[in-house]
């Protein structure tokens, strides 16, 4: 059962991650801003773990744009996704420059051989620390209106979509890397508002991955999202029809604590739903968990989970050379650098 992404420490595939990344519960990894030195340094780590490790590998990182950029140095500067509503006028517009931009990351990631980035952000609302110019916006039509489009790109560049946090993160004040937020309103307001981004994407068939948001809904269910059969299985898969895969959000951050240890975490985060489990930057955890995790699943469930993860490689090959000497590659980076410089100048 593949259902593990974990991390590398540095620059360099070492002997003790070839041996975890072979591992039968390990289905992939993220990368993070610690193993990029430069371009040529990553597509050598990218292809020696493709060569070293002896199975398809699911190679992911968070490169949303803004201030989740994991890669920056020889890559298109990302505009922040609230930088679309609030510096362009014209909604047509934003749309359209949403939509190069989702088509920008993903063309630049797969030309790496990086099959997914964990994106978009479909939270609604700003005043969230973990989230702020990560939402496209607080109003419904216009944040999946841009998010809409933002995915039609990624699609188009070979990358499937992963709509993150569900049910929705914007209304917590709390980061939930740091601390497990609650968030007090009824569950009305939750499907009249937050709710509806992933909703309508799911209705458009857009969203080939979910990923929860590791909040508690008192309201709701007394489990954080990440934990909750309620919201996996009977508000996602059940009530909203979603049939794509769930990942949990890093089970390394403190808002998972909730859930216990590692291995707790990991099981409870299993039982109530999630298809894959992301955790990160916690070497100890990631053994305990493959020493440990106890799950059994019927035959349908398994085969069910593995197409779902087979859902999430990359559907096309482009080189990085092919992409410098393409006119629209060229033009987008112009133009969403100067946008992201243009944001970062206001917010300032």
């Amino acid at each position: 059962m593949s259902t593990l992404l974990i991390d590398l420490a540095g620059y360099e595939l070492e002997k003790e991650e070839i041996e975890l990344l072979e591992h039968p519960l390990v289905a992939g990894l993220i990368l993070f801003t610690r193993n990029f030195h430069d371009r040529a340094q990553l597509q050598a780590l990218i292809q020696s773990v493709r060569q070293k490790v002896k199975k398809p590998l699911l190679i992911t990182v968070d490169q949303e744009g803004g201030r989740v950029q994991r890669f920056r140095d020889g890559f298109t500067q990302l505009p922040a996704m609230q930088a679309f509503s609030a510096l362009i006028n014209d909604p047509i517009e934003q749309q359209r420059m949403a939509f190069e931009a989702g088509w920008q990351m993903a063309a630049e990631m797969t030309a790496l051989d990086i099959d997914l980035s964990f994106a978009p952000v479909l939270d609604l609302g700003h005043q969230c620390k973990a989230i702020g110019d990560r939402s496209f916006g607080c109003e419904i039509k216009s944040a999946v209106d841009l998010a809409s489009n933002f995915i039609r790109g990624m699609h188009q560049a070979g990358m499937a979509a992963t709509g993150k946090h569900f049910p929705g993160h914007g209304h917590v004040i709390a980061d939930s890397h740091l601390e497990t937020p609650y968030d007090e309103r009824s569950q009305e307001d939750i499907f009249n508002q937050d709710i509806q981004p992933f909703q309508q994407l799911i209705e458009q068939n857009l969203l080939q991955a979910i990923m929860p948001a590791h909040v508690i809904y008192s309201q709701c269910d007394n489990q954080p999202a990440s934990g909750s059969k309620f919201w996996l299985q009977d508000i996602l898969r059940s009530q909203l029809n979603f049939n794509g895969a769930i990942f949990s959000d890093d089970l390394g951050m403190k808002g998972a604590g909730f859930m216990g240890d590692f291995v707790a975490r990991s099981e409870q985060a299993l039982n109530a739903g999630c298809d894959l489990l992301l955790l990160c930057n916690e070497r100890d955890g990631v053994i305990q968990v493959l020493d440990n995790l106890k799950f059994s699943e019927k035959q349908s469930c398994f085969l069910l989970r593995q197409q779902r993860l087979q859902s999430l490689f990359k559907r096309k090959n482009l080189t990085w050379t092919e992409l410098e000497r393409a006119p629209r590659w060229l033009e987008n980076r112009q133009k969403l650098t100067a946008l992201q410089q243009q944001w970062l100048a206001t917010k300032n």
